[in-house]
């Protein structure tokens, strides 16, 4: 089954980054979306502490695991994830 998001490697190392300094429980990074901005929708990264019901789980080369809330994954698929 292919990946909803795919992620550069310089996208994961900052995945990598931010989780080796997240609080302590952290199980993950979750991207999401919001209402906001002038398309209707903006990006939004946090901590979860948890996996949701129905959320897509993808786990990095490097082990770290990415969560996709699901209100968001028909938005997010296809998507690419970089890091300048």
């Amino acid at each position: 089954m292919q990946q909803a998001m795919t992620f550069t490697p310089s996208a994961s190392e900052r995945v990598v980054e931010l989780l080796n300094r997240a609080p302590s429980g952290t199980v993950g990074l979750r991207f999401g979306i919001k209402a906001r901005g002038c398309s209707g929708l903006a990006y939004h990264v946090e901590y979860a502490k948890e996996t949701k019901k129905f959320e897509e789980v993808i786990e990095l080369a490097t082990g770290q695991r990415v969560l996709i809330d699901p209100p968001a994954t028909m938005f997010l698929i296809g998507t690419e994830v970089d890091f300048e």
